[in-house]
């Protein structure tokens, strides 16, 4: 462990812990990345955060108060670039546009997330054949491409935290059927996220890491 820095638990294909990589590497801020293997959640994590979700930041003292906990992944973006936020994606200049995106990240969380995981887990919720979870989440990509017609990002020319707090669960979408996905009618969406995979942070916040474990305790004699 680094002594003072912040503790980032972490797996890497979630689009929850990507969305906090990729605020964190904006920022600029040093973290100790903790990759978890999903199967063996090591202790420390779940003692921070017993809910056993990625992600999850422990600050240390003295930056906060001893053994404080942030494990919701937009609770950590914004923690990140309230401290640094040099692309401005917090909109500091236009409160209407935060608010836009607000709306937006929250339509993601509570609505398509739950479409899609129907869609990508299928065979967990017989009651509908995939296309109809696929149809479901489908309500969202229009909307998304009517603003991407619009603009370059969800809210502007310039992406802000709803694009980046966005853009990993199209990614999770669009990896359930590829070739579906860049053959529907969403060019602009596709574009985007296309612009998104392609980005040097994206690809910095997924490099590969082992899971980390925690020193065994030394024993006594």
């Amino acid at each position: 462990m680094t002594p003072n820095l912040p503790i980032l638990y972490s797996f890497r294909r979630c689009p929850y812990a990507i969305r906090a990589r990729l605020a964190i590497a904006a920022s600029g801020i040093s973290v100790e990345l903790r990759e978890v293997a999903l199967k063996d959640k090591p202790a420390e994590m779940l003692q921070a955060s017993p809910k056993g979700t990625v992600p999850v930041l422990v600050l240390p003292a003295p930056s906060a108060k001893e053994g404080q906990v942030i494990d919701e992944s937009r609770d950590i973006m914004r923690w990140a670039l309230r401290l640094n936020d040099p692309d401005n994606w917090l909109c500091a200049d236009d409160p209407d546009r935060l608010w836009q995106g607000e709306a937006l990240i929250q339509e993601n969380d509570a609505v398509f997330k739950q479409h899609l995981d129907r869609y990508k887990y299928f065979e967990r919720y017989p009651d509908h054949p995939q296309h109809y979870y696929r149809q479901q989440c489908e309500a969202t990509l229009v909307k998304l491409e009517r603003l991407l017609l619009q603009h370059a990002c969800l809210t502007g020319e310039q992406c802000c935290l709803a694009d980046m707090a966005i853009f990993p669960f199209i990614r999770q979408f669009a990896h359930v059927d590829r070739e579906w996905f860049y053959n529907a009618p969403y060019p602009a969406l596709q574009r985007w996220l296309d612009q998104q995979l392609n980005s040097e942070l994206f690809t910095r916040v997924m490099q590969k890491s082992p899971p980390w474990q925690s020193k065994p305790q030394p024993q006594g004699d």
